[in-house]
This record gives C-alpha cells, structure tokens and sequence, in this order.
C-alpha cells in the first residue's frame, strides 16, 4: 500500500491493515516453507507495507507528544 492510502486511515483502521499485512506474511513464509511460491517479490512488499504501517503509527505518537 502507498503511504497516500494509509494515512486517511485512523488508529484503528491502521492496527487493523498492520494485523492483516502480518499475517498474510505469516502465511506467504508458511507457503514458502511447505511448496513453491509463485512471487518471490510479494515478502519484500510486505515487509515494506509493515515497515511504512509502523512508520506512520509512530509519526502519530510524536505528534500526540508534542
């Protein structure tokens, strides 16, 4: 997902894409362990969809802080 879409998104929503995105991982490694996988390219995207899910969450806290 593009930081475009995610940022609309409230706390909540956001938890919940980050829950989804883990656990389509979690099953993306399962698959890969057990039979071939048809996009090797699929784990690093994502990855970089938690990396920019956690950016965004923390970007949040900041700006709550101050």
């Amino acid at each position: 997902m593009k930081p475009k879409e995610l940022r609309p998104l409230d706390d909540g929503a956001l938890e919940n894409v980050l829950q989804d995105t883990y656990k389509k991982l979690f099953w993306l490694r399962f698959k890969a362990t057990t039979e071939k996988v048809e996009s090797v390219a699929e784990k690093k995207k994502l990855r970089q969809d938690v990396a920019r899910i956690k950016t965004i969450q923390r970007e949040r806290e900041l700006k709550a802080v101050q």
